[in-house]
């Protein structure tokens, strides 16, 4: 299919007008109407629903639109990662949980890797800690960073450093056995933090908000109040302005944070690279 066909189909879909997208796409309307009409022929069922001075999709149209969109963005990423090789002696691809690029170590390090190998080029991906062993298969990514080593024949790792949870609230001076009325923000660090959260018995609740993002829990806990596990290098600034506070006597849970990869990984040359030159990452 001519992805020209699909980028007019989008540009009418969004303005609801032939003409409108002509003049966006750089074409004469007839031009456009030529393309539409291609499209449904090859799909073989109208698109759109043309009336005076509107138009709108039909159903088939509607159930188009997704597909072409990702029809479309794959297309400009795969001209992307071509020109890309082309322009650069090497590329990386990172896949990692939001979390984790949300931290200021791990946005510290790939800052370095990029200082210290100028010739590269780096991609960060938001991959969810469940599929990152799927996409090291499938060579959606070349490496991963996680806390939790998953189990995959041929995984290789390095151990790039280790971070820390601490326990905050917004009440200065807080005992844990006094914190039973306070809104739980429980931040989802994966079966390991799950596991040593569940043995604080204070804190065995249900949680007022649940979630996966670091920025969403400090605001969150920020608005309302309340008490939640959160990086360190995330909430200093909170604690040196005293606007969030540690709560008293509870040790801070410490986790590792892996580089991982697959031996037969083609980039294997690469990462051996970065770990000689940006093997450790100091994530607080």
């Amino acid at each position: 299919m001519d992805i020209q066909l699909l980028r007019t189909f989008i540009e009418v879909s969004k303005t609801r007008h032939f003409g409108h997208a002509a003049d966006n796409l750089y074409l004469t309307q007839s031009a456009v109407s030529f393309r539409i009409r291609q499209l449904e022929t090859q799909l073989g069922t109208a698109l759109f629903i043309r009336q005076r001075n509107n138009v709108r999709l039909t159903e088939a149209g509607e159930r188009l639109f997704p597909y072409a969109e990702t029809m479309l963005q794959t297309w400009q990423r795969a001209q992307h990662d071509v020109s890309a090789i082309q322009a650069a002696s090497s590329q990386l691809t990172f896949g990692a949980s939001p979390m984790l690029w949300e931290l200021d170590g791990v946005s510290a390090w790939i800052n370095q890797i990029g200082a210290d190998h100028t010739d590269w080029l780096l991609r960060a991906e938001s991959t969810p800690r469940q599929l990152l062993a799927r996409h090291l298969i499938e060579k959606r990514i070349d490496a991963g960073l996680t806390s939790e080593l998953p189990k995959l024949e041929g995984l290789q790792s390095h151990h790039l450093g280790n971070y820390q949870l601490q326990l905050v609230s917004h009440v200065a001076h807080l005992h844990l056995d006094k914190s039973d009325e306070l809104p739980l923000i429980y931040l989802d660090w994966g079966t390991q933090f799950a596991s040593a959260q569940s043995q604080i018995a204070q804190l065995q609740r249900p949680p007022v908000l649940h979630t996966q993002s670091c920025h969403l829990a400090i605001n969150y806990l920020l608005t309302h109040g309340g008490i939640a596990f959160l990086p360190s290098l995330a909430i200093q600034q909170y604690l040196d302005s005293k606007r969030l506070h540690l709560v008293d006597k509870v040790q801070a849970l410490t986790h590792p944070l892996h580089l991982i990869w697959l031996t037969n990984n083609d980039k294997s040359n690469l990462i051996s690279q970065l770990i000689e030159s940006n093997g450790q990452l100091y994530a607080g």
